[in-house]
């Protein structure tokens, strides 16, 4: 029964307004019950840093997202390590055993020049969608607001489908502070010239969530969401939470 007013929220095969959740080792029971009943607010899953590698039954675990119309990759730990070991070949490999078609490119523990980066995605992209992420994991280094803009419109002109904005899954670097307040005039900045539907904040905590719900609306693109916060998230996107309760109405409209 539906009789209230909400924000209008993009649904069904969405390329907008994504809900992306980090999986940090879910147990495979524990995954397909929650599955059963929110797969229908999850688009993508990151296999989170390098877990992957050394998840047992991963075959199956990447098999089950699947199989509820969830698009799961790897976190970009795994490229890099892939990277510095000069294994990028085998990455190939393991992506096309394990069936999985999204991949992610970053360089948020090791610096990777954005050139090299928009070569390996040249090749990526023959097999894969590609999604890039810009920022680094660590706290301390300071990226210009140019250089965030620069990287993140150079890497959709070489064929991303979306670019993540470095937030880790403590929400303590890139697009945050230190103690985890957001760098809002950074964010503003990148919102005056880049399409927002093409990015995705990570975003790992409900206060979080609710900064870029009010910035930028319901149907904003969130990264490293936690499988048991995907409810309450979808509550605060309906405006059905206090920090939300009262959106604009011109939040509420689809572009």
């Amino acid at each position: 029964m539906d009789f209230l007013t909400l924000p209008k929220r993009t649904s069904g095969k969405r390329t907008y307004g994504l809900t992306s959740i980090i999986d940090l080792g879910t147990p495979i029971g524990e995954l397909m019950n929650n599955l059963a009943d929110y797969s229908h607010l999850i688009d993508l899953a990151k296999i989170g840093i390098g877990s992957a590698y050394v998840t047992p039954n991963i075959k199956k675990k990447i098999e089950l997202y699947k199989e509820f119309g969830i698009k799961p990759y790897c976190g970009g730990t795994l490229f890099e390590k892939c990277f510095y070991q000069n294994k990028l070949p085998e990455y190939k490999a393991y992506l096309h055993d394990l069936g999985v078609e999204w991949v992610e490119i970053s360089n948020g523990t090791i610096d990777i020049p954005l050139r090299e980066r928009l070569h390996i995605i040249s090749h990526f992209k023959e097999e894969f969608k590609v999604i890039s992420e810009v920022g680094s994991k660590d706290s301390d280094k300071i990226m210009p607001v140019e250089e965030w803009k620069e990287e993140i419109n150079q890497l959709l002109e070489a064929g991303c489908e979306y670019v993540i904005t470095e937030g880790r899954d403590s929400g303590t670097s890139g697009i945050y502070e230190k103690g985890g307040t957001v760098k809002s005039e950074l964010i503003h900045e990148l919102l005056k010239e880049i399409d927002h539907n093409k990015i995705i904040f990570e975003a790992p905590s409900p206060k979080h969530q609710m900064y870029f719900i009010k910035e930028i609306g319901p149907n904003v693109n969130l990264g490293n969401v936690k499988l048991q916060d995907v409810l309450v998230l979808e509550t605060q996107r309906c405006g059905l939470r206090s920090e939300t309760f009262y959106m604009e109405d011109l939040k509420c409209k689809l572009p």
